[in-house]
């Protein structure tokens, strides 16, 4: 049988295992690159030109291994895309003039969906862009954070931190889009109260290259907190590793203290609703 389409479910929902004639819009098909235009609600605003062109040499070698995802607007007689921005870009790159893709009928919804959990699944969004797609998904399309999580497969705790980000001031979202400072460093600034410390925090950062605990320990002395105690000890690997697979499982920072006797975890939150959250999700209610 041929897989069913839907969200939620990731890319594969939008490629057929089989196809049927009760299913021929699953069949796979070449159409002119000229014919295609890019997704009107694509998250994604940079590509690394090296990764492309990387990508336009394979395709020049093997072809293109999987079909785009398209739809067909019968109004200009054109696709829209919907999955594939990377292979279309190298395609073209490739000179090739014709690529193989499978057509979809989808909503505006559905489109910026896709695209998103296509970006999302191969980690190719920034921090901002998934905030904004995201934000797109809450104000657009009137979808709770929960909702965003289910169609997405991430955290609800993850998808409330990155739309966080969308608060701070321009001063650092522009820092944090030019790479001047990390992810890390933009939420450790959200714990801040304002704009103008939070600008402050900022230079102060970038000029001393603070790393994110250096600057979440920043922060901590601008609210007036007792300097956290440092461990001269490094974190062993093992450490470091449950640490990051928490982090990523609950969306939020993790710290975790290891002694011989026993040690200490932290989970770090920064809003009375991620608390709720992270309780619920701890919990199972």
């Amino acid at each position: 049988m041929a897989r069913k389409g839907g969200l939620g479910k990731g890319l594969d929902a939008l490629i057929p295992g089989e196809v049927t004639e009760q299913n021929p819009s699953s069949s796979e098909v070449f159409i002119q690159t000229n014919m295609i235009v890019p997704n009107p609600l694509q998250p994604r605003d940079h590509m690394n030109s090296e990764d492309l062109e990387d990508l336009a040499n394979s395709i020049r070698e093997h072809g293109v291994l999987q079909p785009l995802v398209v739809s067909f607007d019968p109004l200009t007689g054109m696709y829209t895309l919907i999955a594939g921005e990377r292979r279309l870009r190298a395609s073209k790159l490739a000179g090739l003039d014709t690529v193989p893709v499978i057509v979809r009928e989808v909503t505006n919804q559905e489109r910026l969906e896709l695209a998103l959990i296509e970006n999302v699944q191969r980690a190719d969004l920034s921090a901002l862009e998934t905030a904004e797609a995201y934000r797109q998904l809450a104000e657009d399309f009137h979808l709770s954070h929960d909702e965003i999580s289910t169609r997405v497969g991430k955290s609800r705790v993850s998808v409330t931190n990155t739309l966080r980000l969308l608060k701070l001031p321009d001063p650092v979202l522009k820092a944090l889009a030019d790479n001047d400072i990390t992810e890390g460093h933009a939420r450790a600034l959200l714990g801040l109260n304002t704009a103008q410390a939070q600008n402050a925090a900022l230079q102060t950062i970038i000029n001393n290259g603070l790393n994110v605990r250096q600057a979440e320990e920043l922060v901590r002395k601008m609210l007036g907190h007792k300097p956290a105690s440092t461990d001269p000890k490094p974190v062993l690997p093992e450490i470091k590793e449950i640490e990051d697979r928490l982090q990523t499982k609950l969306g939020t920072r993790v710290s975790l203290h290891h002694g011989q006797k026993g040690g200490s975890l932290t989970i770090h939150y920064y809003s009375d609703e991620e608390l709720d959250s992270l309780v619920s999700q701890l919990l199972g209610d």
